[in-house]
C-alpha cells in the first residue's frame, strides 16, 4: 500500500509557514489535509506537530524569530492539537481502557509541550489520562495519585536544573507505590539521568513512553532516600552551593564590573540579565553537583555561548563570570572542578568556532 500523498516534509513545511506568519486557521488547514490524506492522528502529532515545535525552539536559539513569535506558534500549535484530537468521537463511559495514567510536568517546569503530546498520543493508543500540565507541586503530585491509584506516573522535564525537584517527585511517588516513567530532554538524550535518578523506565518520546506502559510496570515496593541513588551528596556541598546562591551573584557581579569595563555602560535593565544570567549559570553548577555529573554544566555552557554568539554578545564576558565564580568557590572541590571543566569546554568552543575551514 502506497503512503499518503503528502509527505510528512511538505505537512511540516505547511504548519511551519502557518504558525510562522500567526494563521491559525491554515495551521488547522494544514493537519486536516494531513488526516483526508490518510495520515492518522498519532503521526501528525509527533512526525509533523512535534518537528514544528522543535523548530520553533531551534530558531528561537539562532535569534531568527522573536520571544514574542515563539510564544505565539507555540499557541497556535497547542490549539492544533486540541483540534486533531478532538476530532475523534470520545468513546463511550463503559468503553475499556488499558488502565489509568497521570501525565505531569516536574515542579518548577514550563515547558508543558512535550507532556501534552505525550498525554494525547496515550489517550489515543486507549489510556485514561489524567493531564496535569505544567509545574505540579510534589505534593499535589503525590496527592494525586492517593486519590485515582494510577498504574504509572509519566513525568516529563525539559530544563536539566529541574533535576533535584524530579527526584524528589520520583522517589514520593514510589512510596505510594506508582512507578514513574521519566522523559524529556532534561534526563539526558540516552535516560542517563533518569536511571541515576531512580526512575522506572525512561522514554525519549511519546512512542516510547506508550511501549514502557505496554511492557508492563511493577509497583515499586522499597521507600528510598535520594542519598541512597546518589550517595556523593553526602558530601553536603550541593547544599551549602545552593544556599549560597543569591551571595555568589552579589560578589560574581561585582568583580565583573571592576573586570569588564563595558559593564559600567551597562542600563539597569542589562544588569538585571546579566544576573539573571549568573543565576543560570549557578543553577546548572548546582544541578552539576547534585548529580555529579558535569556534561549537565558544559552542556549548558555551550549552548549559551552558542545563543550569545547568535546575538552579538562577546562570550569573553561569560568565560570571565566562571573564573571569579571559581575564584569564590575555592573552599568545594567537587564545584570548583566542575567550573574548570565548564571553562576548559567554553574555550574549546571558542577555539574550534575560529578555526578556519570549521563549519558554524
Amino acid at each position: 500500500m502506497s503512503g499518503p500523498p503528502l509527505s510528512a516534509a511538505e505537512l511540516r513545511e505547511r504548519l511551519w509557514q502557518a504558525v510562522i506568519e500567526g494563521a491559525e486557521y491554515d495551521a488547522v488547514d494544514a493537519v486536516n489535509a494531513g488526516l483526508d490524506a490518510g495520515w492518522d492522528e498519532e503521526a501528525l502529532l509527533l512526525d509533523v506537530v512535534a518537528a514544528v515545535q522543535e523548530k520553533i525552539g531551534a530558531e528561537w536559539a539562532a535569534d531568527r524569530i522573536t520571544v514574542a513569535q515563539e510564544h505565539a506558534a507555540t499557541a497556535i500549535n497547542e490549539r492544533v492539537i486540541a483540534v486533531l484530537v478532538h476530532r475523534r468521537p470520545q468513546d463511550g463511559p463503559d468503553a475499556p481502557s488499558r488502565g489509568r495514567v497521570t501525565v505531569s510536568c516536574v515542579d518548577g517546569e514550563w515547558h508543558a509541550f512535550p507532556a501534552r503530546l505525550v498525554a494525547e498520543v496515550l489517550r489515543l493508543r486507549g489510556w485514561q489520562v489524567d493531564y496535569l500540565g505544567a509545574q505540579t507541586p510534589t505534593p499535589h503530585l503525590v496527592a494525586h495519585q492517593h486519590r485515582t491509584n494510577s498504574d504509572a506516573v509519566l513525568l516529563s522535564g525539559s530544563i536539566s536544573t529541574h533535576l533535584p525537584a524530579a527526584h524528589a517527585a520520583i522517589t514520593a511517588c514510589q512510596a505510594v507505590g506508582v512507578p514513574v516513567v521519566a522523559g524529556g530532554r532534561a534526563f539526558g538524550t540516552d535516560g542517563r539521568y533518569a536511571r541515576a535518578l531512580g526512575a522506572d523506565a525512561w522514554a525519549p518520546d511519546a512512542r516510547g513512553a506508550a511501549a514502557a506502559l505496554e511492557a508492563g510496570l511493577s509497583r515499586p515496593k522499597a521507600v528510598r532516600d535520594p542519598v541512597d541513588d546518589l550517595p556523593h551528596l553526602a558530601d553536603q556541598e550541593y547544599t551549602m552551593v545552593v544556599r549560597s546562591r543569591s551571595r555568589l551573584v552579589k560578589q560574581v557581579l561585582a568583580e565583573l564590573e571592576s573586570r569588564f569595563p563595558a559593564m559600567r555602560d551597562y542600563s539597569d535593565a542589562q544588569r538585571e540579565r546579566t544576573a539573571e544570567d549568573l543565576v543560570h549559570i549557578i543553577d546548572f553548577l548546582t544541578t552539576a553537583l547534585y548529580l555529579d555529573d558535569a556534561e549537565v554544566f558544559t552542556g549548558f555552557l555551550r549552548w549559551t555561548s552558542e545563543v550569545l554568539t547568535a546575538r552579538g554578545v562577546p562570550v569573553r564576558s561569560l568565560a570571565l563570570g566562571l573564573d571569579i565564580l571559581g575564584e569564590q568557590l575555592h573552599d568545594f572541590p567537587r564545584a570548583l572542578r566542575l567550573v574548570h571543566e565548564g571553562a576548559a569546554a567554553l574555550q574549546d568552543g571558542v577555539d574550534a568556532a575560529a578555526s578556519p575551514g570549521t563549519a558554524v
